[in-house]
């Protein structure tokens, strides 16, 4: 006897809650293919995020109904997907006539916010440790061992697919930021090979914008026109940074797979600043300034040279170096990957700018309308400071130095004002006990 299937409508979900279309800009499957739960499906282009979305469920695509390059609402159908169902399946929806299980199988809907799974993947439930909330983690055989032979803890990773499933692919974009650093993030380690940007032109050297580059130059384009931009720039000694990390380093990179960067430092600092300069983490609304009540810090990533974006950490008030830190690796990695959604990429009060690894001296960053300053974490590095002891004497020293550019809205404030958050920044990066943080 034939195995039953089910005709299963994908829609384009709620990609954030500001957004109401999306335009697919590629399929990754056609019809006729056999696609995988969790396996990349198609990328779709709001004017917030590009992001690549996973297949709700297992089966055979049918149909496509939506193009590449055609906008669509959400909710819209894309595709048909034609689902094997199991016994059990046949069972639970068996009808009691020929006629419904006709129309039951037709009408059978799903989109990718469904809490689906399929069933041929014979989950297996992983324990989440104890710092979790979520409890039971189900993933499939093939990821559970993905995660056993590479001695990870399946409580550090977060989990992209439905209902928070951990997938090949998450475990994979694990494995992989434990051999390289985050592109933007500053340090003083020997700088990696940077990757070269090789553009796909047509025969005529014509290469058209992206979608994500065309919207970058549009908001570009507009802050430069909407706000007049000033740039100050302050000169800051990290070894009081130097010491922690050095300190710090090697069991870091053992625990969370990643290197401990000057970025979580800064922003610390930062959030700290932005308290007691509210002027910063707000916005220009008509004639004034409306000042924001919780800090939004965006944090500008580099997609290798095709676009960039600004991923949020939301509420950051409060949120001690060590969480910083973690946060803003997870993010970079979604960034990479194209997980982000919309709602991660808005919100942002007051953004920072990484070019540091580069080993930029000074970069005037432009503003992320509508917020009214950028700060740009240039390269750090070694060189000759002349320092005093506690007596007063002075003396040459090595220490590792770098830039803090603030590119600011000058009709939100003046000089003294963007000076004046920047000195405390310093401050706090060069006496703060940052020990004390983890």
């Amino acid at each position: 006897m034939a195995n039953e299937t089910s005709k299963v409508e994908v829609l384009l979900p709620q990609l954030g809650e500001t957004v109401e279309e999306g335009t697919i800009t590629r399929w990754f499957k056609k019809p006729g293919e056999y696609v995988m739960v969790d396996e990349v499906l198609y990328e779709v282009s709001t004017e917030k995020v590009d992001s690549e979305v996973p297949s709700p469920i297992s089966g055979t695509i049918s149909e496509i109904k939506v193009g590449e390059g055609d906008t669509v609402d959400v909710g819209t159908v894309l595709l048909i997907i034609e689902k094997e169902l199991s016994e059990d399946d046949v069972a639970e929806t068996q009808p009691d006539s020929e006629s419904d299980s006709s129309v039951q199988a037709d009408k059978e809907v799903a989109s990718v916010s469904d809490q689906v799974q399929d069933q041929n993947q014979k989950d297996v439930p992983i324990k989440r440790s104890s710092n979790s909330t979520d409890g039971l983690l189900v993933v499939s055989p093939l990821v559970r061992k993905l995660i056993r032979e590479s001695e990870l803890d399946p409580s550090s990773i977060f989990g992209t697919g439905v209902g928070g499933r951990i997938t090949r692919r998450d475990v994979l974009a694990v494995i992989d930021s434990r051999s390289r650093e985050d592109v933007l993030i500053p340090s003083n380690d020997p700088p990696a090979p940077t990757k070269k940007f090789r553009p796909q032109a047509d025969s005529g050297g014509n290469l058209p914008f992206s979608n994500i580059r065309r919207r970058t130059a549009e908001h570009m384009l507009m802050s430069v026109a909407t706000s007049p931009h000033a740039l100050t720039v302050m000169e800051v000694d990290y070894e009081n940074v130097d010491t922690v990390r050095n300190k710090r380093k090697k069991e870091w990179k053992e625990s969370a797979g990643s290197s401990l960067t000057y970025l979580p430092f800064v922003m610390r600092a930062v959030i700290d600043a932005l308290e007691d300069w509210p002027c910063l983490n707000a916005s220009v609304v008509g004639d004034g300034l409306q000042l924001h009540e919780n800090v939004n810090i965006g944090i500008a990533v580099d997609l290798d040279h095709e676009g960039l974006i600004v991923p949020v950490i939301k509420q950051a008030g409060g949120i001690r170096l060590e969480a910083l830190a973690k946060l803003v690796s997870e993010l970079a990695r979604k960034a990479r990957n194209r997980q982000l959604s919309a709602d991660d990429v808005h919100g942002g009060t007051f953004t920072i700018s990484n070019n540091g690894s580069f080993g930029t001296h000074t970069t005037a960053a432009i503003i992320n309308q509508p917020q009214v300053g950028v700060l740009s974490t240039d390269g750090v590095t070694r060189r000759p400071v002349v320092v005093a002891d506690k007596f007063g004497n002075e003396s040459i020293a090595i220490h590792s130095v770098g830039h803090l550019a603030l590119a600011w809205d000058h009709r939100a404030f003046d000089g003294g004002y963007a000076a004046g958050f920047l000195r405390q920044i310093k401050e706090s990066l060069e006496t703060r006990n940052w020990d004390s943080e983890f």
